[in-house]
């Protein structure tokens, strides 16, 4: 390892923002160079496929409290149906503290959601938790200092969108297709518009950060890539694939009722009360009623390359499958189980 190169420590690093986090770090720059950083993952499970799979990247896979010790940056993106919203709230304090204790990192960068609270006047309608805990480390990270120098510790946040590459899953891909040929978009999204963001972008943002220290230090950054209804995503998958679809704007309940009904009964995370049906009920209210905006000029701006749903798809070759998906708690098997059934009636 090059002492010249910075360390980034990335907590996360299993995850689908870990690992395209990882992604970008690790590109050489643009004249060819190498790129000045290299990564250091905190994962719980080094033995995983996944942090095996970084290890042979030459990526250092640790577990231990000391993950920070002598590292120049840290991305962290904590996993809020691992851990829940109490937890999530005081790991994210307690990380930043020992960051700031240790008197070494230079630059903390904070994976964070929007404050769907503060944006709707703290009505509970649109509050769901892995939103909510994220936001609230953003607020108390306001309160601290970000210094940008060679003997302090500056600091940033993330904040990020559903991911593009969630469309190759059952949450945001077509969950049938008819017999006609006809790839079914259900969702309870009505009119409202979702931004996106391809995961690869996000680690531009990321990467981006870093490399702009100055520019960055104490700001929070909401972004994505696109910014669509579904009906724009059914047209563009049809423009790009020549395949006929369909939108569904489902209600919630005829939604919730495409999955196991004890699934979605259950604990949403380790220490609510709360299931992933008031969860998601939240979560998609937010979004079909518009409450999450981006300010596309500015993202356009700072990364012009960033994808359109259009791009990302021509990108991907996408043909609407359903495939291997990018979230780490539905491949560990954690997620509710569809009800074929009613799928089949869609």
């Amino acid at each position: 390892m090059s002492a010249s190169k910075k360390i980034i420590l990335v907590i996360g690093a299993t995850g689908a923002q870990g690992i395209a986090v990882i992604d970008a770090l690790l590109r050489p720059l643009t004249n060819g160079y190498p790129s000045p950083y290299t990564v250091r993952a905190l994962t719980r499970d080094p033995q995983s496929q996944r942090a095996k799979d970084l290890a042979s990247r030459g990526v250092e896979v640790v577990q231990v409290a000391v993950a920070l010790q002598g590292v120049y940056g840290a991305f962290v993106n904590t996993d809020s149906f691992s851990i829940g919203e109490q937890r999530e709230t005081f790991c994210g304090i307690r990380i930043f503290e020992i960051a700031k204790q240790l008197k070494t990192v230079r630059h903390y960068v904070w994976s964070g959601l929007d404050n769907v609270n503060k944006k709707t006047d703290y009505n509970p309608l649109y509050a769901s938790a892995h939103y909510t805990g994220k936001a609230r480390v953003s607020d108390w990270m306001r309160s601290q200092d970000s210094v940008v120098s060679d003997d302090n510790m500056s600091w940033s946040i993330i904040s990020t969108a559903p991911y593009m590459d969630m469309l190759k899953t059952g949450m945001f891909g077509p969950l049938r297709v008819r017999p006609d040929g006809t790839h079914v978009f259900a969702i309870p999204l009505g009119e409202g518009h979702v931004p996106m963001i391809a995961l690869s972008d996000l680690g531009f943002f990321v990467r981006y950060i870093f490399d702009n220290r100055d520019a960055t230090s104490a700001q929070e950054l909401e972004v994505a890539s696109d910014v669509i209804t579904w009906h724009e995503l059914v047209a563009t998958f049809t423009k790009v694939t020549g395949k006929k679809a369909e939108y569904l704007a489902l209600s919630n309940e005829e939604w919730f009722a495409l999955f196991n009904q004890e699934d979605i009964a259950r604990p949403v995370a380790p220490d609510t009360t709360t299931s992933f049906k008031e969860t998601f009920t939240r979560f998609w209210r937010a979004y079909h009623d518009d409450i999450i905006t981006r300010d596309l000029a500015w993202i356009r701006r700072v990364h012009p390359g960033a994808h359109t749903v259009e791009s990302w798809m021509r990108a991907n070759a996408y043909t609407g499958a359903i495939g291997h998906d990018v979230l780490k708690n539905a491949q560990d098997g954690k997620g509710p189980r569809p009800n074929l059934e009613r799928i089949a009636q869609l």
